[in-house]
């Protein structure tokens, strides 16, 4: 069975999150340095048609008694967020109503691209992250109003992107095989993920050849992996080797 309470121990020894509440404190600080009211993340559905993908919000902070909801911005603005998303990494953008309006500095206008505006009372910034699968998504901030800098929009999307990063790992973590690797298993993944062949990793370890491709051969398969190289990629996302 899998050992979810050590893994989690030693996700929080090494920093790393264990759930996706751990998110928050980060979004929080990102809201704070967009002087935003509120965010959201959303995040694909992984579906090979493009027909079929949608956004779904796995984190938010919107109150239920808001003038909007996270569910508000995926209703209206859904499909220009997916249709966005296979084009271009540039964050999108719209104004509210009335008064919700975004401040154009003169070295503001190459950062962003504009959406339908005066659609939901307030305003809105999204920034894209693609990493393939399921890390594919945004991280959305609204405010009544915004004043962001091209430095604030760049530094933005820096973070929403490690942030994404970050939920593909944990996703990963949560979806790996039951079995934990063994310490020799992470041993041999990583002298090979220094670029040792078998014969060098046994002679490191004191082991046969045919011990080491056995013990990467079952990492591999523990991992779900298709090959070593696969393997060690996604030991290394884990956190199983450095």
């Amino acid at each position: 069975m899998k050992d979810t309470k050590g893994k989690n121990d030693t996700a929080k020894r090494q920093g790393r999150p264990v759930s996706r509440a751990d998110f928050f404190p980060r979004l929080v600080a990102m809201q704070r340095f967009a002087h935003a009211r509120n965010f959201a993340v959303f995040k694909t559905n992984n579906s090979g048609l493009p027909s079929r993908r949608k956004l779904t919000c796995i984190i938010d902070n919107f109150a239920s008694d808001g003038d909007v909801a996270a569910s508000e911005i995926l209703d209206h603005y859904s499909q220009a967020l997916l249709d966005h998303l296979e084009i271009s990494s540039l964050p999108l953008l719209w104004n509210g109503v009335e008064a919700s309006q975004t401040a154009e500095t003169t070295d503001f206008a190459g950062f962003v691209k504009h959406i339908k505006p005066n659609v939901l009372p307030v305003s809105g910034v999204a920034f894209p992250v693609r990493l393939g699968g399921m890390g594919n998504g945004y991280t959305v901030f609204v405010a009544n109003y915004f004043d962001l800098t091209s430095e604030a929009v760049v530094d933005l999307h820096d973070r929403s992107h490690q942030l994404m990063m970050d939920l593909l790992v944990l996703d990963e973590r949560r979806s790996a095989p039951d079995e934990v690797l063994s310490s020799r298993e992470i041993s041999c993944l990583q002298l090979a993920g220094d670029g040792l062949v078998s014969e060098e990793v046994a002679e490191k370890l004191r082991l046969s050849v045919h011990t080491v491709n056995a013990y990467l051969a079952a990492a591999t398969m523990k991992l779900d992996s298709v090959n070593r190289i696969q393997a060690i990629a996604k030991a290394i996302r884990l956190g199983y080797i450095a």
